[in-house]
């Protein structure tokens, strides 16, 4: 036996497997509860499908609709949300412990950039053979940012050693 494929979306007319519904007329009027078949017969007597709205209700609520427009509308909703919504990124900027003022300034300038547009930071501090022995100003240098950063940022991941890096997540507020 060959079963039908799986259709996407709202089950119609003789799709719909509950055999009482409640029923919703085109201009949205409640004709009570009554059986599916006789449902689709007056949806059809309209020129419209008996669409299943709310399937987890008891009985599923079903709505005289055209199928078509149901599905388009409900995919142009969809696209819309998916266009409206923001995916977070993490942004890196890497420093070095001795790094100078200017290329400090410009680092943090970027930072502030990024967090203002609502993507994570991720500042990371590497160390080169000798100043693995000097953490400290790694860690001077981190609470440095973290101070300049304090009215627009709040720290995700504190700072952390890995290797020879030092690791710390700021997220906007």
């Amino acid at each position: 036996m060959l079963t039908p494929p799986v259709k996407s979306g709202p089950r119609f007319d003789n799709f719909i497997q509950s055999d009482k519904v409640r029923v919703i007329d085109e201009n949205g009027e409640n004709l009570g509860v009554m059986y599916t078949s006789e449902a689709i017969e007056q949806a059809a007597e309209v020129g419209l499908n008996l669409v299943e709205v709310s399937p987890n209700a008891d009985p599923p609520v079903c709505k005289f609709l055209d199928v078509g427009k149901y599905r388009y509308e409900a995919q142009k909703k969809a696209n819309a949300a998916r266009k409206t919504q923001k995916t977070q990124e993490i942004k890196e900027i890497k420093m070095r412990p001795n790094i100078d003022t200017h290329d400090y300034d410009v680092k943090m300038r970027n930072v502030n950039k990024f967090l203002l547009e609502g993507d994570k930071v991720k500042i990371t501090l590497r160390f080169r053979g000798r100043e693995m022995s000097h953490q400290e100003l790694g860690m001077n240098l981190l609470k440095r940012v973290q101070e300049d950063v304090a009215e627009i940022a709040k720290i995700e991941a504190y700072p952390r050693l890995e290797g020879r890096q030092m690791l710390m997540v700021l997220s906007p507020k």
